[in-house]
């Protein structure tokens, strides 16, 4: 999970709110100095803690709790919006209707400049977009073959003049031919630290590329050295976002979240994994939702429509609100959800889901157990995986011993799908009333539009 610390801390914290018998002074207070203590932990700068904590309690203790909502919900909402505000309020997306619109990537080295280059190529191409990955880097010795195999990895084109140390010549020679790709990517070079001469060279290709955006890339684990390293950067080249990197790992991240709100430059992307896919655009609100644990339905529907064919995932998703599917559907879905991502960052995704603890282990044999099911599936035949209730005793040996399996692994399998199937069909006939309600008993938000649900089918 992204920021897995202060997101328990965070659910631990807001978990204490609705066990407590009544809302006074004492419980805000006792609130203010938990939230303290979680986002100091998680490298948030110091001074921003007690801004943001100070305007948790004025609202808790002087705000009048708006009819229809009890005090312990408002609370929680109140933390809820203080953390959207405190990371940008609002989202913000990066206008690529200019043609070409140029993206410039700055950061020290270490940070994941040239993978975040070779991501935004893919994040842009998957929209319709004519991408090309432009190399300006000449310091790092790998710098140009990282991002011509990411280029090529991903089947876009890239710009680059091996061997060429000034990083303005190659600009130069490739600007004429820009004009036929819709959004550019320029990675330019770092350094281990920031020097006079990191900021002259950036300088310098700044002042000739005039990049619609400069983009940040910086390390969640960059600790409380990011409001330096922020400041320095948007103070030479006026940087108009920030790429977080490394934020499915373990490190803390508040320094990176808290250096953005120094500078006023919001976070545009966010890296959560190492695959050329995980990279998410920043949307503050869906952010602190499944920091808290209330899940980001939104995101899950967005991964759902790159992982599966939209009228695939309509009918997919109407067989299993119906309670009408079989082994072949199931497959589907476990191919769409290996798709999605690992288990456990859809399962944050879920609305209610990221408030129950479950174990990791769990999680991991659950996606081992989804590895061995698809062996097991290929053992079956096409009548038993249309009819899984023709499947007996023999029949379960036949296909363990088909699959390399053991029985019981079988029988597992079997068991699942049958408890997911009369989960389905206890929405029947009430669906979307019903879905809406259980839901809701989890703290989450669904879209009122539930004809969308069709995309979650892979669930």
């Amino acid at each position: 999970m992204v920021l897995e610390k202060l997101g328990s801390s965070l659910k631990g914290t807001l978990a204490k709110i609705t066990k407590a018998v009544i809302v006074d002074k004492k419980l805000v207070e006792e609130l203010v100095k938990e939230i303290q203590r979680a986002l100091l932990q998680a490298d948030v700068n110091v001074e921003l803690v007690f801004k943001l904590t100070s305007q948790i309690k004025k609202r808790a203790l002087d705000e009048e709790v708006p009819a229809g909502l009890t005090k312990k919900e408002y609370l929680v909402n109140i933390v809820y919006e203080e953390l959207v505000k405190f990371l940008g309020q609002e989202e913000a997306k990066i206008d690529a209707d200019k043609k070409p619109t140029k993206i410039m990537l700055v950061g020290l080295f270490g940070n994941g400049k040239t993978t975040t280059a070779g991501k935004l190529g893919k994040y842009f191409q998957k929209r319709g977009k004519k991408v090309a990955l432009m190399q300006t880097d000449t310091w790092r010795p790998a710098a140009f073959e990282q991002l011509q195999q990411l280029a090529k990895q991903i089947n876009i084109d890239f710009l680059g003049i091996k061997g060429e140390k000034d990083p303005v010549k190659i600009y130069k020679s490739f600007e004429d031919k820009l004009n036929k790709y819709d959004v550019v990517v320029i990675d330019t070079a770092g350094r281990d630290a920031l020097s006079d001469e990191l900021i002259e060279e950036l300088n310098k290709i700044h002042s000739v590329v005039q990049a619609h955006e400069k983009l940040l890339v910086i390390g969640a684990d960059v600790g409380q050295g990011a409001q330096t390293q922020a400041q320095t950067f948007h103070d030479t080249c006026g940087v108009t976002g920030v790429v977080i990197t490394k934020l499915d790992g373990t490190a803390k991240g508040g320094g990176a979240l808290s250096a953005c709100a120094i500078t006023n430059a919001n976070v545009k992307f966010i890296g959560v994994g190492e695959k050329i896919d995980d990279l998410e655009h920043f949307v503050p609100e869906r952010f602190v939702s499944r920091l808290l644990g209330m899940g980001d339905i939104e995101g899950l529907l967005e991964k759902a429509r790159d992982a599966i064919d939209s009228d695939q995932a309509e009918d997919l998703g109407k067989r299993f609100l119906k309670g009408d599917f079989n082994l072949i559907d199931l497959y589907e879905q476990m191919q769409a959800m290996k798709k999605m991502g690992p288990l456990g960052k859809v399962m944050d995704m879920i609305p209610g889901m990221g408030k129950m603890k479950i174990p990791k282990e769990m999680i991991n044999t659950q996606e081992e157990n989804i590895k061995k099911w698809k062996f097991i599936m290929d053992s079956c035949t096409k009548e038993e995986l249309e009819e899984p209730d023709t499947i007996g005793s023999e029949r379960v040996e036949r296909i363990a011993k088909g699959s390399g399996t053991d029985v019981s692994e079988v029988r597992g399998m079997l068991k699942q799908y049958r408890q997911a199937k009369k989960m389905m069909k206890m929405f029947k006939g009430g669906g979307s009333r019903k879905m809406k309600q259980a839901m809701k008993q989890f703290g989450g938000k669904l879209p009122d539009d539930l004809s969308q649900l069709g995309n979650l089918g892979k669930m």
